[in-house]
């Protein structure tokens, strides 16, 4: 058995950009947002990716820019360290060694050297009391410094960061936690807290769930669980203090936020409207609808143009001014349960999953950015919790991408289960997928199981459903029936059954002539052709949960898992069972493109991975715990271009990579050292041009500049010179205001200074004219020359020939061609003789 040796297990993609705060730089060109381990650097009029900032080892939890310069910023992390990074070049400056894991940062201009971080208060992570701790960078020259002067400013704080601000220019600090609001004065060093009771008169929850500062006035915005919004004051007396109360969300307020003048409170919650209150006039306010998914938190550039909101769907909406949305960068969207299968769509080689309700969304994994939404369900979702709607539960692509077939259900409390099953066709002009046919209810009960038949060179497209109700169930393509019909549709060819059993599973062989259903405990195998039942395969006892032909050489098993934790092999020539084994199989799956497959074992509590043929009794990989919990969603992703590793451990990982859904939706995969450097040398970034966004487009257009340059330097002595600048425009330039004549005197010799004198372009004219005629006269001439053979002595050069002649003007160059246009046949004579 083969161990895993360099193969790591990664994150590839699809973190959550969602997670913390976004950070919008103060030219509002670029937003940073803590992704996973690194902090990714988008453009905001681009929405493309320009950089990761990597190097943490454990979650990144904040990103914060450096008060004192604005072109660097700060990132902490679980793994106990802040970095400081050049955000423009990608560069990591310094990195501060605190030893305790960080769950936030804060800083002030009014704090020069010092940061403020959240970190547990025993500095173990699974401690649920935090302090709020200010840390002294200390100022050196090394890059990593270990920064142990801490000192504790609040010891009970919350963990999550839109629960402490910092006001009037890091006067104050404001923490919210619980049903306490505590204010901490640094001049003063004093707290003053404030409690609220947990529910009003009207039943609401009064738990504080976000809290921000105004920049410039005495005021604290909270936020409540039952979607109120408190506006305190005179909170530096504690008996004084006073509140207003905003109301227009009907559930929790996720964020809020001023304006950097602090004219404008804003504030958000899961009815994904953005709310802009006038701050003194709160009666105005102005609505920002439909953003598409709760929001979580809301950001504003320094000098006020830019909003950013964060959304539960993994998604960042850059907003102009509460007026408009400019741009929305969207990440891997993470539901609570993925109901259909990891797929890879043929054409697009994106990964095709649940998305957000009622969608699938297909996701690039080089670029590690969702492409587009296809909207299955076709109804809007309405945000209200316990309101049961249609779901995507199931999802198949053919083997070429032309069509994909998905299936969506809802289940009344009162009422039967509705099933739909649809089929979309590939559009090439829209370069999407068009609802081709609707089924509705094409079974009783609920579908367990669908796939394509995967044969490239089958004459007719066929899809086999299995469903709960004991059937299942095979969907042909028919040709239209008659000419004024759309085009082709969808309908069923044949229903089969197996002893009233409820089928599981099915699975196509690789050529298609084979169709492998499994009812219970039995296996039956059918020819697709005529449909005719061809044998069952029931041993070991065991009901069967998944199926899966080999491939390539390989092509003559068919593996199968059991729910008493055993994984067959049978032999279809033989009909016999050819090997078996005792292991927990929570997914079994196989490789497209080469005969490996991969088989996830869940064991105390971990899932194991391994990888082999089934012609093989050693398995080629095998790695332990490759994540806790069960793994039931991974897929083979073939590559475009093939690995050439030599190592027995990893080879098959040459053509295609292997990419898996954690419990905790975590998109992992499997990569060797080898391929990590790689890709680290290929993603290192040029320099950012200060005006121009390092962006695709703008490669491929500065590439086209270069080559427009290299083309204006090889013909660049053929353009003709414009006139320089007379001595007009330069003493009209270099002269002060004050002493220059009126403005008629100086406009007319300007215009003068500009025209081109007409006399010269005549004599111009002139001189090309007599040069071409004297050329033409000059080659007649030296045709009837060449019939005279002249013998003249060669003269020797004198020294002072070896220096340059100094040129000749127009006129001795006119007058030497009608000289040597003269008849010297006399001369010859004269030497015969």
């Amino acid at each position: 058995m083969v161990e895993h040796g360099d193969i790591r297990v990664v994150h590839r993609g699809g973190s959550k950009i969602n997670f913390r705060e976004p950070v919008i730089t103060s030219d509002s060109k670029f937003l940073l947002c803590a992704s996973g381990e690194c902090v990714k650097v988008f453009s905001t009029s681009t929405e493309e990716c320009i950089h990761d900032l990597r190097g943490h080892t454990d979650l990144v939890t904040g990103v914060l820019v450096k008060p004192t310069n604005h072109l660097q910023v700060y990132s902490c992390s679980a793994d106990g360290t802040v970095r400081l990074w050049d955000f423009i070049d990608g560069i990591l400056i310094k990195t501060y060694v605190i030893g305790y894991p960080i769950y936030s940062i804060y800083a002030s201009a009014n704090h020069d050297g010092v940061i403020f971080i959240v970190t547990p208060t025993l500095g173990d992570k699974r401690s649920e009391l935090f302090q709020l701790v200010a840390v002294h960078l200390p100022q050196c020259g090394d890059q990593l410094v270990e920064a142990r002067e801490l000192s504790a400013v609040l010891t009970d704080v919350s963990s999550k960061p839109e629960a402490v601000a910092f006001g009037r220019g890091g006067e104050f600090i404001a923490s919210a936690k619980g049903l306490q609001l505590e204010c901490y004065f640094f001049k003063k060093q004093k707290s003053f807290k404030f409690y609220l009771k947990e529910d009003n008169k009207k039943g609401g929850k009064n738990t504080f769930t976000c809290v921000a500062c105004h920049p410039k006035d005495d005021c604290i915005a909270t936020g409540h669980e039952d979607g109120k919004i408190r506006l305190w004051r005179n909170f530096n007396h504690k008996k004084e203090y006073t509140y207003s109360t905003l109301h227009w969300h009907h559930s929790a307020v996720g964020s809020l936020r001023f304006t950097p003048e602090g004219t404008n409170l804003l504030s958000g919650g899961v009815e994904s409207v953005l709310v802009q209150w006038r701050y003194n006039q709160e009666s105005q306010r102005d609505f920002l609808p439909r953003l598409g998914a709760a929001i979580t938190h809301i950001a504003v550039s320094p000098d006020g143009a830019l909003f950013c909101t964060s959304h539960a769907d993994n998604k960042i909406t850059i907003i102009q001014s509460c007026v408009k949305v400019s741009a929305v960068i969207q990440g891997l969207v993470k539901g609570e349960s993925v109901r259909s299968d990891l797929m890879v769509d043929p054409r697009s080689k994106a990964l095709v999953l649940n998305g957000k309700p009622g969608h699938l969304q297909f996701y690039s994994l080089q670029r590690d950015k969702l492409l587009f939404n296809l909207d299955i369900v076709q109804q809007e979702y309405i945000h209200e919790s316990g309101l049961q709607q249609f779901e995507v539960v199931k999802a198949a692509f053919d083997v070429s991408g032309n069509w994909l077939a998905t299936v969506e259900e809802r289940k009344q409390k009162a009422a039967e289960l509705e099933l739909n099953l649809k089929l979309w066709a590939f559009d090439e002009q829209t370069q999407s997928f068009v609802l081709n046919t609707t089924i509705s209810a094409p079974h009783e009960a609920r579908i367990t199981a669908m796939c394509f038949c995967h044969a490239a060179d089958s004459r007719t497209t066929m899809l086999v459903s299995t469903s709960k109700d004991g059937q299942f169930k095979a969907w042909q393509l028919a040709a239209p029936a008659q000419t004024d019909d759309e085009g082709p549709s969808w309908s069923c060819d044949f229903v089969g059954a197996y002893h009233s059993l409820a089928p599981e599973c099915c699975c196509f062989s690789a050529d298609g002539s084979l169709l492998a259903v499994s009812f219970q405990e039995v296996v039956t195998v059918w020819s697709p052709d005529s449909w005719e039942l061809l044998t069952t395969l029931s041993q070991p006892p065991g009901a069967i949960r998944d199926l899966c032909f080999g491939r390539l050489t390989c092509s003559k098993y068919l593996l199968g898992t059991t729910a008493n934790n055993q994984l067959c092999c049978w032999n279809l020539l033989t009909c016999s069972l050819e090997w078996s084994t005792s292991m927990d199989v929570s997914l079994l799956l196989s490789d497209p493109v080469s005969e490996n497959m991969a088989a996830f074992c869940c064991q105390a509590g971990c899932t194991d991975l391994f990888v082999f043929k089934p012609s093989e009794p050693r398995p080629l990989f095998s790695h332990k715990a490759v994540c806790s919990g069960k793994v039931t969603h991974a897929v083979f992703a073939p590559r475009e271009e093939m690995l050439e590793s030599c190592e027995e451990s990893s080879q098959w990982l040459n053509q295609s990579q292997l990419y898996f859904l954690t419990p905790y939706m975590d998109l992992m995969t499997f990569t060797t050292k080898a391929e990590e450097e790689r890709l680290m040398a290929s993603s290192k970034q040029l320099m950012i041009d200060d005006g121009v966004a390092m962006t695709p487009f703008y490669l491929l257009l500065g590439k086209h500049r270069q080559q427009q340059q290299l083309e204006g330097n090889g013909d660049s002595a053929e353009r003709t010179h414009l006139p320089q600048a007379s001595v007009a425009i330069k003493e009209l330039l270099q002269t002060p205001a004050h002493v220059l004549p009126s403005t008629s005197y100086l406009c007319s010799m300007f215009i003068q200074s500009l025209l081109i004198s007409v006399t010269d372009n005549r004599e111009e004219k002139q001189d090309a004219e007599e040069e071409m005629e004297s050329e033409k006269e000059e080659e007649d001439s030296e045709g009837e020359m060449d019939s005279i053979p002249l013998k003249l002595e060669q003269v020797s050069p004198s020294p002072t020939a070896e220096h340059a002649a100094p040129p000749l003007t127009k006129a001795e160059v006119r007058e030497l061609k009608r000289v040597k246009k003269l008849d010297h046949s006399w001369l010859s004579g004269l030497l015969d003789c």
